[in-house]
């Protein structure tokens, strides 16, 4: 890929993004982690992949707007349009719109191809450690979601069988389980030195707000009049 022609993808993907949780630095993280990955695989088409990866949220925006949208299956439309209108050959479209189009955690479309498995795994590993912390927090206040569910009871609900959206329920469905779905071994290696910081914020923080509930509300109780 010439610079010229990385440019102008990145202009194009520029233009597209909005998300502070799913901005252009963590479009680069992905891309260079996308690159660790590639040397330690073989044939790999290195300028699909890079477009994949340059590429492969500019359907986020269509998302926010409307959640009932798939942000992959958008961009990976998006992304076959823009390159087949500026010339691009339509099979090398056409490879990059399979990498967008499977990149997602919840997905049923499967990876099929080398650069389409490692695109995923490349953005599967900033959902891990510390940095898939800080980018979750980061859209649950985007999209006005709480830290957590507090049941009839008062009891905090560790969000493993909460039907609400919430970080809790966010970490248990995603963020813990994300470790075990690598397609390569050098991904998952790089996945596995970040497992345990985010279960030691996630453990932290859940104690921290049990405990505050447990005294707090047996507290209130002893200051207010029957």
């Amino acid at each position: 890929m010439t610079n010229q022609v990385y440019q102008q993808l990145e202009d194009y993907m520029l233009s597209c993004m909005g998300d502070s949780a799913h901005d252009k630095e963590h479009i680069y993280r992905v891309l260079y982690n996308a690159l660790e990955i590639a040397v330690t695989q073989q044939s790999v088409d290195y300028d699909v992949l890079i477009c994949a990866c340059l590429l492969h949220d500019i359907g986020r925006k269509e998302q926010f707007e409307n959640p009932q949208l798939c942000h992959a299956q958008v961009g990976a439309e998006k992304a076959y349009r823009y390159l087949v209108d500026h010339g691009f050959a339509e099979d090398f479209a056409a490879a990059v719109r399979h990498c967008i189009l499977t990149h997602r955690y919840r997905n049923h479309n499967i990876p099929e191809t080398i650069e389409a498995k490692i695109l995923f795994d490349a953005d599967k590993l900033d959902a891990t450690g510390a940095i898939g912390i800080a980018r979750t927090l980061l859209y649950k206040g985007q999209v006005s979601e709480p830290l957590y569910h507090v049941n009839e009871e008062g009891r905090v609900l560790d969000g493993a069988e909460d039907s609400e959206p919430s970080f809790f329920q966010e970490y248990k469905y995603k963020l813990e389980k994300v470790y075990s779905h690598f397609y390569t071994q050098r991904g998952a290696e790089i996945a596995r030195t970040r497992q345990q910081a985010a279960a030691d914020y996630y453990s932290s923080l859940f104690g921290e707000v049990c405990f505050s509930y447990e005294n707090g509300v047996q507290e209130l109780a002893k200051r207010l009049e029957a």
